[in-house]
């Protein structure tokens, strides 16, 4: 059964005798849910689009914790399953948001005839050559090592399925993602963030992700340059190594654009969007 967040909401039912211009499926990033679209989701649907949002496993309000989720694809298991009840013509436009870039190319892997277009918003994108562990391996090393301030990691999992578990703190939240955004919605995230994970050490043991799949899927790249937890420099350097067809930049935006930048961003994804509508 897919599991969509109650506070979101199921996506209107808009095939029966309706048409649509896109339909738009939005990917949160680590320690957040469907929940944080709340803003962008209303606009993308008065523009003409059908958007679905969801909590991956973990988050938002899906059941599980994340102790109990040891492998990146039980994580995105949410995202895979709702992939699969599409209709077999049925294409649809993936946006992910920081970590949520691997979950989208992961999906785009998987089921590359249903992807018009992944978009990757201020996020990790992965490549044909490398584990998918490789963009955020390649962040590590490049960010300095008090980077996650006050972020709290934990061991657990077993020996033979090892599981690093990070929850963001609240300076972290504050100067490093939600720089920019309104008081109200950086106590919104204080009272629904929960923790989560990297997945680094199953990441790292997984096999590139294919050039027949994820590799023929087209690719968007939205820049946001006052980024704080993923520097521009960052999504310069992801989108030089593996390519995209289109490149657009929220010039005054923080690392969460859905709350800070919300019109800015439905514009960004409507032209996007609108490039792509017959592809």
């Amino acid at each position: 059964m897919i599991e969509e967040s109650v506070f979101i909401g199921k996506a209107k039912d808009m095939e029966n005798n309706q048409s649509y211009k896109q339909h738009i499926v939005l990917v949160h990033g680590a320690c957040h849910g469907a929940w944080c679209w709340f803003k962008l989701k209303p606009l993308l649907e008065s523009a003409g689009h059908r958007v679905t949002a969801m909590d991956l496993s973990a988050s938002g309000i899906n059941p599980k914790q994340i102790e109990e989720v040891l492998t990146f694809e039980e994580y995105s298991l949410p995202l895979l399953e709702f992939m699969a009840s599409l209709p077999v013509r049925e294409k649809v436009i993936l946006v992910g948001h920081s970590l949520g870039g691997i979950n989208i190319a992961l999906a785009s892997d998987k089921y590359p005839d249903k992807v018009r277009l992944a978009v990757f918003l201020t996020a990790f994108m992965p490549d044909s050559v490398h584990a998918p562990s490789y963009p955020l391996d390649q962040y590590v090393e490049r960010m300095p090592a008090d980077n996650f301030m006050d972020t709290e990691f934990k061991s657990c999992g077993s020996p033979e399925k090892p599981l690093t578990t990070m929850f963001f703190g609240p300076q972290f939240f504050a100067s490093k993602l939600y720089q920019n955004a309104s008081t109200q919605d950086l106590e919104l995230v204080k009272f629904l963030a929960r923790p989560s994970s990297l997945f680094l050490e199953d990441l790292s043991k997984v096999k590139p992700l294919s050039k027949e799949g994820y590799g023929s899927v087209k690719r968007a790249y939205i820049i946001c340059a006052e980024d704080k937890a993923i520097p521009k420099h960052i999504q310069s350097l992801l989108i030089e190594t593996v390519g995209v067809s289109m490149v657009k930049e929220l010039e005054d935006s923080d690392h969460m654009p859905m709350l800070s930048k919300t019109q800015q961003l439905c514009h960004t994804l409507e032209v996007i969007a609108d490039q792509f509508t017959m592809a």
